[in-house]
């Protein structure tokens, strides 16, 4: 059977879970009902979604010599990536995401750390790697310049670009005409609004409103499928990787988007970005007994 071949750049966090009956006012504290330690990080999460998801996948990135960095490299192994090209930094700790999770919603903030380490430098030695594969998978939670630097890799060899320009920040004009599908979601989607050049690239998610993308210069809209919301952490890296497996496949754009679209609606109805993922089975099987509504 073939697998897609996927590379992913991008970071490697280690998500620090509160959960609570709210959230926190400016200068309020509040009690929590439960904390956790769950792998997490854009990259990392959408790399273990496209291994679920049946793809053959390599994660480049870099984490901190401590007991975070060493954990998750050995969870990435668990979950079948290959993370020979992730470096382990001793300057700067393993990146951490504070997430408080409240009323099936979710707030965040990231503190890079190791992920900053990743540098064009870094990603020119791994041209080789990058030219095989089917697929590069991109987010903007390391370096821009690093980014740039694998998306001019991948064109040099003809390899598709997926970029999910989150968390959104102003992106080169040259970086949004390399890649070849751009993920915002309904925020980010704002930021582009005005350029009138990129929008056949664009594939918007609306959380319960689904997912709207153009083809053969028509847009489409996809509804979402209606489940039991348990926690929105990673449903968009869950697309995205589903959506990566499904391109790298042949897919049309449709196909990829309603099987990214089921993804995501299996991911939200468990706890936790990585462990809520669904493996390509549980997402066949949902296709074939849920409608998106």
């Amino acid at each position: 059977m073939f697998k897609p071949k996927i590379i992913v750049i991008g970071s490697i966090n280690m998500d620090l879970v509160t959960t609570s009956t709210s959230f926190p006012m400016q200068g309020e504290t509040i009690k929590g009902i439960d904390f956790k330690t769950i792998p997490g990080g854009k990259g990392a999460n959408q790399a273990v979604a496209a291994a679920r998801l049946g793809a053959d996948v390599r994660l480049i990135g870099c984490v901190g010599s401590d007991d975070f960095g060493k954990e998750l490299k050995s969870h990435l192994l668990k979950e079948n990536i290959q993370v020979e090209h992730v470096n382990v930094v001793q300057k700067y700790p393993t990146g951490i995401a504070s997430i408080t999770v409240s009323n099936h919603d979710n707030s965040i903030i990231v503190v890079p750390g190791a992920n900053d380490c990743l540098t064009p430098e870094i990603i020119n030695e791994k041209e080789e790697f990058i030219a095989e594969c089917d697929l590069l998978l991109l987010q903007l939670e390391i370096p821009l310049s690093t980014v740039m630097k694998a998306a001019e890799i991948a064109k040099k060899h003809g390899v598709k670009i997926l970029l999910n320009p989150a968390p959104v920040q102003l992106i080169p004009q040259a970086l949004l005409e390399m890649a070849d599908y751009l993920t915002p979601n309904e925020h980010e989607r704002t930021y582009f609004n005005d350029d009138k050049s990129i929008q056949d690239k664009l594939i918007v998610t609306y959380g319960s409103k689904g997912v709207r993308f153009n083809e053969n210069g028509n847009e489409k809209q996809i509804g979402a499928h209606k489940v039991k919301v348990v926690d929105t952490t990673g449903a968009g890296d869950t697309f995205n990787g589903a959506l990566a497996v499904s391109l790298s496949k042949g897919d049309t754009l449709e196909q990829a988007c309603l099987f990214g679209n089921a993804a995501a609606a299996l991911s939200v109805m468990k706890f936790g970005a990585q462990s809520g993922m669904p493996f390509k089975e549980d997402v066949e099987k949902f296709l074939k007994t849920s409608a998106p509504g």
